[in-house]
């Protein structure tokens, strides 16, 4: 299959949801219509070096496809990460990208016929935004979906008030937001111990797990350990 085109894409705003965490709303520039799938990603060629593997960074479509030529991406800072560095010093509302996509297959499954486990931490939460605000947006038949959210602390919950609405608007969705070092008047720890408890009775389930290579790493193993398939577990890798 042959590579899809290197684009323009432009800056038109430029959000902060976190600490070291932005909003980037970037408008394709030939099209008046990007077509994504909830889940994919666009890859970003910046840059930050000659070679040009080492220039590419990739980042989830936080946002759902409405008709128009804008998306949204959200990206954290990583402490010595050439291309966040770049994108948070020199990146501006009217700045260029220049960018590849939507690419990947970490979309849901069609129909919706099993629960769906959306595990993420981080800036994982992106694919799962996308994917519940088109599922609410054009009532898309499913199942139980169970958001699982784990980050340190409250102020990092990304997208915390939406979820909270989204969880009154969609029929069975359910948020669990859980916080590692930060007690709250929510959810405590890591993300595992809340998909298990979850998932004890064995219902038929899908589970899409990401972000950092640590979690989805024991997701894996807990979730092949509790009796499921491999060919259950999804995963987009950050890092």
């Amino acid at each position: 299959m042959a590579l899809l085109p290197w684009r323009k894409g432009i800056v038109t705003r430029i959000g902060e949801e976190a600490p070291l965490t932005r909003r980037y709303w970037i408008e394709v520039q030939d099209t008046a219509q990007f077509d994504f799938t909830p889940g994919q990603f666009v890859t970003l060629d910046l840059p930050i070096h000659e070679k040009p593997a080492r220039r590419w960074r990739s980042y989830s479509i936080a946002s759902w496809p409405d008709g128009s030529n804008v998306f949204e991406l959200v990206i954290v800072l990583l402490e010595g990460g050439a291309g966040t560095n770049y994108i948070f010093n020199e990146i501006k509302e009217g700045s260029e990208f220049t960018l590849r996509g939507p690419l990947g297959v970490f979309t849901l499954p069609q129909p919706v016929e099993k629960d769906l486990f959306l595990i993420c931490t981080g800036t994982g939460i992106a694919p799962f935004r996308s994917m519940v605000n088109y599922i609410n947006l054009h009532n898309v038949p499913h199942k139980h979906i169970h958001l699982i959210f784990g980050c340190r602390e409250k102020c990092n919950l990304l997208y915390y008030d939406e979820m909270r609405e989204l969880e009154e608007k969609v029929p069975d969705f359910h948020y669990y937001p859980t916080l590692s070092r930060q007690e709250w008047e929510g959810k405590t720890g890591y993300v595992h111990a809340i998909y298990e408890a979850l998932a004890q009775s064995m219902p038929p389930a899908q589970f899409f797990l990401c972000g950092w290579k640590n979690m989805i790493d024991e997701a894996k193993q807990r979730i092949l350990a509790m009796g499921y398939d491999r060919k259950a577990i999804h995963q987009e890798l950050y890092g």
